[in-house]
């Protein structure tokens, strides 16, 4: 559900990037679902206390970062492209806390897919290296979002560990945000979308990821969220109508793979 809401609302941000900017259009979002998820979720009935605070700042960090590098990737990239490179992070966590063989093959199978989802490097229609370097930004923040937003999730509920890191986030996103775009960010033109991306986007796929994170192992986590380089490329066909090659069909089938094989693998160890 997190990543089905993810990619519709990453048609809508596509939207506003001629009228604001990668970076405005991040402000919105993120400050927009500050506000959604504070006044869902009420956190300051249950603020942490002196040291907790530091997971809960880095996990904010890590959030907002995640969501403006890959902004400003996909301003340069492909969509496409820009999802598939921002695996690298996922895959990082699944690779260095696998404890099993067979969790070491669901990893390959999914690095295997996303590979094949790449174009030629050498080819006239290269992609933009500044572009690879920040959508590979935002994978080391999805990593950090990740093993943060466990222990941060542990110390209160999912929503309300959201709600606090989208509010660190929001800190200094927004500013960044009027800073670039201007008072363009506040037209009325800009803020039905942005609401529209900042609940499809943030507020509600974060929401649902923190449950999975407090239920899930990190390993797990990370190889079911490669489910979302297919979900992209199935939406750009439905959606878009894009054709997708042989190629491409058989990294879609590789990445489901890994993920169906992680998540049995992690039910049989349970089991036993």
């Amino acid at each position: 559900m997190a990543m089905l809401t993810i990619q519709s609302g990453a048609s809508l941000a596509k939207q506003l990037f001629p009228l604001i900017g990668p970076t405005g259009t991040t402000g919105l979002r993120i400050g927009f679902s500050a506000l959604m998820l504070w006044l869902v979720f009420r956190p300051w009935r249950h603020l942490p206390v002196g040291r907790n605070w530091r997971a809960v700042f880095i996990y904010g960090v890590c959030l907002g970062g995640m969501n403006l590098l890959f902004y400003l990737a996909i301003a340069r990239i492909p969509l496409g492209i820009g999802v598939a490179l921002e695996f690298t992070g996922p895959l990082a966590v699944a690779l260095f806390s696998s404890r099993k063989r067979s969790d070491l093959l669901w990893v390959a199978l999914t690095i295997a897919g996303i590979v094949l989802l790449l174009p030629d490097m050498r080819s006239v229609d290269a992609l933009d290296p500044v572009g690879v370097a920040l959508a590979l930004g935002a994978g080391a923040c999805w990593a950090g979002y990740i093993l943060f937003g466990q222990r941060a999730g542990s110390l209160a509920s999912g929503g309300v560990t959201v709600a606090l890191g989208m509010a660190v986030a929001a800190s200094f996103l927004l500013p960044l945000g009027l800073f670039s775009a201007g008072q363009s960010l506040l037209s009325w033109q800009v803020i039905p979308l942005a609401i529209g991306v900042a609940a499809l986007s943030s507020a509600i796929p974060y929401s649902l990821e923190m449950v999975a994170l407090k239920k899930l192992p990190a390993q797990t986590f990370s190889v079911l969220m490669s489910l979302e380089p297919a979900i992209a490329a199935l939406a750009g066909f439905l959606f878009l109508a894009e054709l997708l090659s042989l190629t491409q069909w058989l990294a879609i089938l590789l990445v489901i793979s890994a993920s169906l094989g992680s998540t049995l693998s992690s039910k049989s160890a349970a089991a036993s």
